[in-house]
Parts: C-alpha cells; structure tokens; sequence
C-alpha cells in the first residue's frame, strides 16, 4: 500500500498522508515523496490548488518510531543529512506556488504540526489535538521551528515548545495554527468552500502574493522593502493575467482562468 495518495481533479491536486495504521507518522522514505509531490504540484499545468489531508484517525503523529530508532543509530553527518531532507520537505509545502489547504482530523503531534504551520489555510476537526512533543523525548522541534513561529506566534510556541502539553483546536485556532474549527463532518465544506475562492483568482498572482507574505513577515518596513512591493505590483499590471483581470471586471465578466 502506498504511504501517499496524489489525484488531481478539476485542477485540484489532493496529496493524502495513508499510513493510518502508524497514524501517519512520517520516515525518510514519506519524507522524500511528499517534497516530490508538492514540487511537481507547484508546477504541474493545471493545478489551480493543493489539499494535504490524510487517511485514518490521525493527521500525523510526527517521526515513525522505527525511523527514529534508526536515527539513533547515525552520525552527526547523517543525522545532519536527514534532517536537512526534512526541511526540503517543509520548505517545499511552504514554498508551493498554489495554494495549499490542510484538512486536519485527529492528532498533529511534532512534525505533523510543522506540516500544518506550512498550509496557507489550515481546517480542523473539533476533535483534533496538536502538541510539539519532541522535549519528551530529550530532542527539540528544531526543523520546524521557523514554520511553528510564524504560523503561531513566539509568545504560544515557546510555551507549547517546553510544555509539550496536548493543546486542543480552539487553541490551535486562537494561536493562528488553523484558521476554522468545525465538526468533522463539516471539514469537506470548508476544505471546497476554499477551493472556490483561490480558484477564482489569477493562478500567477496568488503565487506572487505567497512570495510577497513569505518575504514581508520577516524583512523590516524599510526603504528596500518598500521598493520591492512597488515594482511587484508594477509587474502584476503589466502582465497578461494581471491585465485580463481588470479588463474582465471593467467589463463586467469572468476572467479567463475562471472561464477556462
């Protein structure tokens, strides 16, 4: 059985966590794919939006116990080494140039949590539950740190990063982590509902406004930063998507991503 599900379907490509049996923890091999798929998703014509969802009772436990017993084993070198493949995994969900929506039911332990904080729009269950657990074992949610930070705030990621206390969804949501709480059986709602609106947009300016977040949350409101955005809007008016969406509202009708 493979460990992960990729369909596409009226331009939406859904990557799917299957390994319920081990709560979808992740190993290097999962590692591996789901970097493959998020980049081949980020590029593959057609694909207007990404859903990261998962199969089972668990969103993601974080690291596979027998790839952690594994690891034990590794030099510093090593170690070093699947660590690194690790933040290439984070950094290609966070990084994707379409949208991504995480469903999340269950429990997002370590590294799943990490996978969330890298999801544009991120849903829960009521049910689910987070937790940075990695201090319990003596180590530290160090890779997804960056990610956990910005999705959460410092303020509520150092306390849950020395606790390792389970926090429940309304939590989740009140930090920042997920953007809405609903019953499990509401999630395929909110998940479409999503998927209507990005598909509304221009597909090449919801990939700059990503790159525009991404470098504006962590760069300070100077002269440089200021000049970047003016020639990023200037570029989106100047192009053929930007140019078509404004005629199309001026002349009141649907641009050509939405009518194609």
């Amino acid at each position: 059985m493979s460990a992960l599900l990729v369909t596409t379907h009226d331009g939406v490509r859904t990557i799917t966590l299957n390994r319920a049996e081990r709560h979808n923890a992740f190993d290097d091999a999962l590692i591996k794919e789901l970097a493959a798929a998020f980049k081949d998703a980020g590029h593959a014509p057609g694909v207007r939006a990404v859903v990261l969802d998962s199969t089972g009772k668990s969103f993601s436990a974080g690291a596979d116990l027998e790839w952690m017993k594994r690891m034990a084993g590794y030099s510093h070198a090593e170690n070093l080494a699947d660590a690194q493949a690790l933040s290439d995994m984070l950094e290609a969900i966070d990084a994707c140039p379409r949208p991504v929506i995480g469903v999340v039911q269950g429990a997002a332990y370590g590294g799943g949590v990490g996978l969330v904080a890298c999801c544009d729009l991120a849903v829960a269950a009521e049910g689910a539950t987070f937790c940075l657990s990695e201090v319990k074992l003596g180590i530290v949610p160090a890779v997804i740190s960056p990610y956990v930070v910005r999705a959460m705030g410092g303020r509520a990621a150092r306390r849950y990063a020395v606790t390792a206390e389970l926090f429940d969804a309304a939590e989740a949501k009140a930090t920042g982590l997920v953007h809405e709480v609903v019953p499990t059986e509401r999630l395929a709602e909110v998940r479409d509902k999503w998927l209507a609106r990005v598909k509304g947009n221009g597909p090449d300016a919801m990939a700059t406004a990503k790159g525009l977040i991404r470098r504006a949350a962590d760069q300070p409101l100077d002269d440089d930063l200021r000049h970047w955005t003016a020639g990023q809007i200037a570029e989106r008016r100047a192009s053929d998507e930007g140019k078509e969406g404004i005629r199309a509202f001026l002349e009141k009708r649907k641009p050509g991503w939405v009518e194609n």
